[in-house]
């Protein structure tokens, strides 16, 4: 290292448009931040793609593109959100996570510090969930057209025969789960933004959901959908799933599973708490003999000790989402018009 150039690791600097040149600046970018803390046989390689070595079974990819505000937030940051929102879409499909790619596009002007931090948390978080960084890409933008930064990643897995999932299989008279309490993570994006207090912090639920996702596989193999209920909360999860197996749902409010305090919150804020993000649970469909052996596995595991049969699939040629209301009325759960919460995940 050239006795001028300063430390990555020390450095008080910020991104700036040779980071992005594909000269020496970038290299070192590349070597100090990405190789030091995501390293592994297949970055060390240097090559611009990597080469996978997968088990048997059929191959799952997903790709996810992440924007958020704040990039940091309470129970987490843009960092581990990429790494922990494609594990769990290709462990929606049923599949064993195994190998990400991850491509980010910087804005002049991010400060090192918080880059470092970003990147630390993406390599803790895939260390935990077991998923290696394989290979990647970095792009910088002129400041004013990004925001911080943004992260692309894609995931593969590897998903074994008899494993059926998707949103199309659903069928009435099947049973609804969610493995959690809904809305964590919108509300606590959104009083990081907002900089509001309440009594108690709320912090996103962001997390790998893998090895709950096999529990449950392990337990019920004949499940029919999975789902995490990201943007668009529940409600526009389950009307996603509506639409592709061409049947209806019906809720009970009663059985939803919310925190106190998020509830309050979305009360507070004119927000409906079905169509706040997660990034922490999932939604389960299965045939309703199943429904009750699926839920003590799912109350089993820690990522899902809250999770709820929360209504059921029903005969509907116009695939509606319907909620049966505490008070004993319904109403129709419709898509989202707009969107109550911008760059949430």
């Amino acid at each position: 290292m050239n006795a001028f150039e300063p430390d990555f690791a020390t450095s008080a600097g910020a991104v700036d448009m040779t980071h992005g040149s594909g000269g020496r600046a970038m290299a070192r970018l590349i070597r100090d931040l990405f190789h030091k803390h995501l390293g592994n046989p297949h970055l060390a390689a240097g090559n611009d793609g990597a080469v996978l070595t997968l088990p048997p079974g059929r191959v799952v990819v997903s790709t996810d593109g992440h924007v958020i505000s704040p990039l940091f937030f309470p129970g987490g940051d843009i960092g581990c959100l990429a790494v922990h929102g494609t594990v769990n879409d290709v462990a929606m499909m049923g599949a064993k996570p195994l190998y990400l790619t991850a491509g980010f596009i910087l804005e002049e002007g991010l400060p090192l510090a918080d880059l470092e931090r970003i990147i630390r948390s993406m390599a803790v978080a895939s260390r935990e969930a077991g998923v290696a960084i394989a290979t990647g890409d970095t792009k910088v933008v002129e400041k004013g057209k990004g925001d911080g930064v943004f992260i692309t990643t894609t995931g593969v897995g590897v998903v074994a025969d008899g494993i059926e999932l998707s949103g199309d299989r659903a069928r009435p008279g099947d049973k609804v789960l969610v493995s959690g309490t809904l809305g964590d993570h919108g509300v606590a994006i959104l009083s990081k933004r907002q900089n509001l207090e309440f009594e108690t912090e709320i912090c996103s639920d962001t997390t790998a959901l893998h090895e709950l996702v096999a529990a449950m596989l392990a337990a019920v193999p004949g499940i029919r959908v999975l789902r995490d209920p990201t943007r668009g909360g529940l409600a526009a999860t389950l009307n996603e799933i509506a639409q592709q197996s061409q049947a209806g749902v019906i809720l009970d409010e009663r059985a939803i599973p919310i925190r106190p305090d998020v509830a309050a919150a979305c009360e507070l804020l004119g927000l409906d708490p079905l169509y706040v993000a997660n990034e922490g649970k999932l939604i389960a469909i299965c045939a309703a003999q199943d429904a009750e052996r699926l839920l003590d596995v799912m109350r089993s595991h820690p990522h899902g000790k809250n999770a709820a049969i929360v209504g059921e699939v029903v005969e509907d040629k116009h695939a509606m989402i319907q909620m049966r209301t505490k008070f004993g009325g319904a109403r129709v759960v419709d898509w989202i018009a707009g969107e109550q919460l911008p760059r949430i995940c």
